[in-house]
């Protein structure tokens, strides 16, 4: 993955702007557990792809790293450290770092449409892809969800309003990973609903677990600041449910996640062992 991510900057950087260019290097390419890139991966070995779809894998850490970019700027959570360094906007400018998040959404529709097409895949599944990341990355996902968080800092959520945010803000790329790699295998229609109710399960269980993690792991373990949610007055599964009760939730949509897949004939060791990775993970 590191090897695509790299290729990718050296093919669709030429162009950018020396700052805007160096920003979106900068952000792709830190450390990272690269865990949706791998679900791209598992649920296309699961399906029975055959092919290489590592560059569509990185299609989707564009986006993911773009969200982080835009998500530490001072108008978001306002964030000075991700994956254990300076995050963008302190390396390179607020104004440099917001354009930077910008360029990588085309690029990400544009690093997918040319994965899709390399894979020689049956004509439309290529700007299925596409719509399929870019609906996941919008709106109606992660850009909606991050909204909706930003409105709901300051004042107590019921528990189904904060699932609604982190089923799009979080949940909407895992599940999109998923699937993408679902689509590029050919997948059935059956066999997509359950890689959909698999991602939406473990979605929403990996963020369970962060907010689990945010007040029980240190900034040195977590590589970003520990204790945001707090600091930001945020609601969260600990504060909901105390970590005990977020735990047995997050657990219990693995189960939930692992058994769509089990019913349908595609629970592969990987896949559930990355689902529970999402909540076992110390950071």
């Amino acid at each position: 993955m590191a090897a695509a991510l790299t290729g990718f900057c050296d093919a669709y950087l030429v162009d950018a702007p020396g700052a805007v260019g160096a920003a979106i290097r900068y952000s792709l390419l830190g450390e990272g557990k690269r865990l949706r890139a791998v679900l791209v991966g598992a649920a296309y070995t699961a399906a029975g792809g055959t092919g290489d779809v590592s560059a569509l894998a990185a299609a989707v850490e564009v986006v993911h790293a773009y969200s982080l970019v835009h998500d530490d700027l001072p108008c978001m959570d306002d964030d000075d450290m991700r994956r254990g360094r300076p995050t963008t906007h302190i390396v390179y400018g607020v104004a440099v770092a917001t354009a930077a998040g910008l360029a990588m959404v085309p690029l990400a529709a544009r690093t997918a449409a040319g994965a899709a097409r390399g894979l020689s895949l049956h004509a439309g599944t290529p700007a299925a892809i596409v719509r399929e990341l870019m609906h996941a990355a919008g709106g109606a996902g992660m850009i909606g969800g991050q909204l909706l968080d930003l409105e709901g800092e300051g004042r107590p959520l019921a528990l189904a309003d904060l699932e609604r945010i982190h089923r799009l803000k979080t949940g909407a790329l895992i599940t999109a990973s998923v699937r993408l790699g679902g689509l590029a295998a050919g997948a059935s229609g059956e066999q997509m609903s359950a890689f959909t109710r698999y991602g939406d399960a473990i979605g929403l269980a990996f963020q369970i677990a962060d907010d689990v993690l945010d007040v029980t792991a240190t900034t040195d373990q977590l590589g970003k600041t520990a204790g945001r949610d707090i600091a930001l007055a945020k609601s969260t599964y600990p504060a909901l449910l105390g970590i005990d009760g977020a735990v047995s939730r997050a657990v219990a949509l693995v189960e939930e996640g692992c058994g769509a897949l089990q019913d349908a004939g595609l629970l592969t060791p990987q896949l559930e062992y990355l689902a529970r990775f999402f909540i076992t993970r110390q950071s």
